[in-house]
């Protein structure tokens, strides 16, 4: 094409990534699980209200949609959810229970029988949110499905109580309550589902209690299971305030395996399954190397590693990107899955010697892969990545690490901007977006997304900063935020963005900053505390420490800021010390607020108290505040997604000087 390029200047490319493809690609298929030896798994329906549907392989290889809308496969226990579905065979063929998104209520249903559809196991409760479950996993030997249940017992946030529940499979709980039998107290604030030893006499669950997160320190229990399907008294057999456990299972020979950072990266130990390895000796380290083989549990059922019955272990793992890898627990070496995938989704499940998972890379979107552990060999078997555009406009990643304060290492992904019919004049340096993820305890993986695409191929750099705090790089590094929100995460992003000014791969005066969630907040403070951007975008985020905690957010994060701030009741200066919404008079950069009105983490209040701070002061700053009806916390509707993105590179396209074709024009106000 070296004989077609045309020179435009940045930002003014015409580009065929527009906002509704982006939208159109949000998402990606999650919770893979077999019923019988198919292939199943949870995928976005973006253009159908945002829903997620369950999608199964059939023997021909074709996919099939199980539930047609508006069923929403979807739990909303600590909010964030986790594994919605689970299934195994029945007489008549395949039988699947699943969490219905709307009313949060189980139901069974058996596609050989679509006529007869999805049968409720569990009652609507009218009491604050009402009855939640999540982690199901099907007992038919009792006939019963075991399962997380987060049970509201008040309007409040934090009115609620979890635990191990069995649920029949009958139907004789949907409409009463009392039918459900609760398999463990509630002494704990949060528990995960519990995995069965091969022989089921065993069962082995996480729990941990506020203020700790469950990256802090979970607790690892064991029960004996009785006859009748009871379960004795929990011992905690490793795990504590400072020690994360990340995942629990049994391996086909009834050891205990689990993923543990006390060494200050999650390797995996086998325990005999009372903290020792069975001969009173500490329990065993199976491999250990500075990578995580374990990750923040934002949502139950996340699986790093899945036994299986040859003994070797299914393994994802890494440090920063992911890999595949198949584990021998003998000799402690991996042998990872050839194939073009950078990052694997915590997401796994095993028929036989068949290992299923969710990948990408920086060329492809994420794709159900399977993998042969005989023979190491891997396939996509399903959400197949097809391109939606010539793969040409694609950006190309650099993995980079900058030198931030003090010259700590800091991580990042930069997306130069990148067409291949469109070069700018050689004497002008592009505009840059950082990019801040949420969490804070989280990661940007390196892998195609078509909403970098949509500004890279328009002219428009994008950097993904992992600033400290963020997961995959160790404890060390994750621990940097503790006390530390709102100065390590704003001075490290600042740092990659002015490195990139002085290298000259960025312009100075037009770097802006953008984030969702916690990376709002990062947005939001870094136009407060800096003057390095020209602009910034902020996407349903915290704004008001003061207010946000106890009071306005979830109970899962309700206690997140006594490590991320330190103790509310020793330093309760600093809530408001760090608050932009404190310091909305600082912000003299224009910028772009958007915020879903059904948002219960980050909820509006957040957003309407930041632009009263704004206009009690008299700040004139141009801005835009966009809301959106019946969005939560992250958008999922296509037309959301489409008017966010042309808001945002309206605002872009303003504040630069920038002239991209067909973009709506964003008012601005003062």
């Amino acid at each position: 094409m070296g004989d077609t390029v045309q020179t435009l200047a940045y930002g003014s490319w015409p580009s065929p990534i527009d906002a509704a493809l982006a939208a159109a690609h949000d998402g990606h298929p999650d919770f893979v699980g077999f019923v019988g030896d198919e292939a199943w798994w949870t995928e976005p329906r973006p253009a159908e209200g945002g829903r997620r549907t369950l999608v199964r392989r059939l023997a021909d290889g074709t996919e099939e949609s199980v539930l047609p809308a508006p069923w929403n496969v979807r739990s909303r226990v600590m909010e964030y959810g986790g594994q919605p579905w689970t299934g195994t065979v029945g007489e008549d063929g395949p039988l699947v229970v699943f969490v219905n998104f709307p009313d949060q209520r189980l139901y069974v249903y058996e596609p050989a029988d679509p006529a007869s559809g999805p049968r409720p196991l569990t009652p609507v409760s009218a009491t604050g949110g009402g009855l939640r479950w999540v982690d199901p996993q099907v007992r038919p030997e009792l006939g019963e499905v075991w399962c997380v249940l987060e049970e509201f017992t008040g309007d409040g946030p934090s009115d609620v109580r979890r635990l191990v529940a069995a649920v029949p499979l009958d139907g004789s709980a949907a409409e009463d309550r009392t039918a459900v039998r609760e398999l463990t107290d509630d002494r704990h604030r949060f528990v995960t589902g519990p995995r069965l030893s091969p022989d089921g006499r065993r069962a082995a669950w996480l729990a941990w209690d506020h203020p700790r997160m469950p990256w802090d320190g979970t607790e690892l229990l064991v029960a004996e299971v009785g006859p009748d399907g009871s379960l004795g008294e929990p011992r905690t057999v490793a795990g504590g305030p400072d020690e994360a456990i990340a995942q629990a299972d049994w391996g086909r020979d009834g050891s205990l395996l689990y993923s543990s950072d006390r060494t200050g990266w999650w390797n995996l130990y086998r325990d005999s399954g009372d903290g020792t390895d069975g001969d009173g000796e500490p329990p065993f380290p199976l491999c250990t190397r500075e990578q995580e083989f374990g990750g923040p549990l934002w949502t139950v059922g996340r699986r790093w590693f899945a036994p299986l019955d040859s003994g070797l272990i299914a393994v994802v793992h890494g440090r920063g990107a992911t890999a595949l890898g198949i584990l021998d627990p003998e000799s402690g070496e991996v042998v990872d899955a050839a194939g073009p995938w950078s990052e694997y989704e915590p997401t796994l499940a095993v028929d036989g010697s068949r290992v299923v998972t969710v990948a990408a890379s920086p060329r492809s979107a994420y794709e159900v892969v399977e993998l042969d552990a005989r023979t190491g060999r891997a396939r996509v078997v399903g959400a197949r990545h097809n391109d939606p555009v010539d793969p040409a406009y694609y950006p190309e990643p650099q993995i980079r690490t900058f030198a931030g304060p003090a010259g700590r290492e800091i991580h990042a992904h930069i997306y130069p901007p990148h067409h291949p019919g469109h070069v700018a004049p050689g004497d002008v340096l592009p505009p840059y977006v950082v990019w801040a993820h949420g969490g804070p305890t989280g990661r940007s993986p390196l892998v195609l997304d078509l909403q970098i695409a949509y500004f890279t191929s328009r002219g428009i750099g994008v950097a993904e900063v992992n600033y400290g705090g963020s997961t995959g790089y160790g404890r060390e590094y994750r621990n940097r935020l503790r006390e530390q929100w709102g100065v390590v995460d704003v001075e490290d992003c600042a740092a990659v963005a002015l490195a990139l000014a002085e290298e000259g791969t960025a312009d100075r005066d037009r770097l802006a900053v953008r984030g969702g969630s916690a990376g709002g907040w990062t947005a939001a403070a870094s136009l407060v505390a800096t003057d390095v951007y020209a602009c910034g975008t902020i996407l349903y985020p915290v704004l008001d420490l003061v207010g946000w905690g106890v009071d306005e957010t979830h109970d899962f994060e309700s206690q997140y800021l006594e490590s991320l701030i330190g103790p509310r009741a020793e330093v309760p200066a600093r809530y408001a010390e760090r608050s932009p919404t404190e310091h909305a008079d600082k912000v003299t950069a224009p910028f772009l607020l958007l915020q879903g009105l059904d948002d219960v983490i980050c909820p509006p209040a957040q957003c309407e108290r930041f632009l009263a701070r704004l206009e009690e002061r008299a700040r004139s700053v141009p801005h835009a505040y966009i809301t959106f009806e019946g969005e939560g916390h992250g958008f999922r509707r296509t037309d959301t997604m489409v008017r966010a993105l042309e808001a945002e590179l309206s605002l872009y396209a303003q504040v630069f000087g920038l002239k991209p074709p067909g973009v709506p024009a964003l008012e601005l106000v003062k």
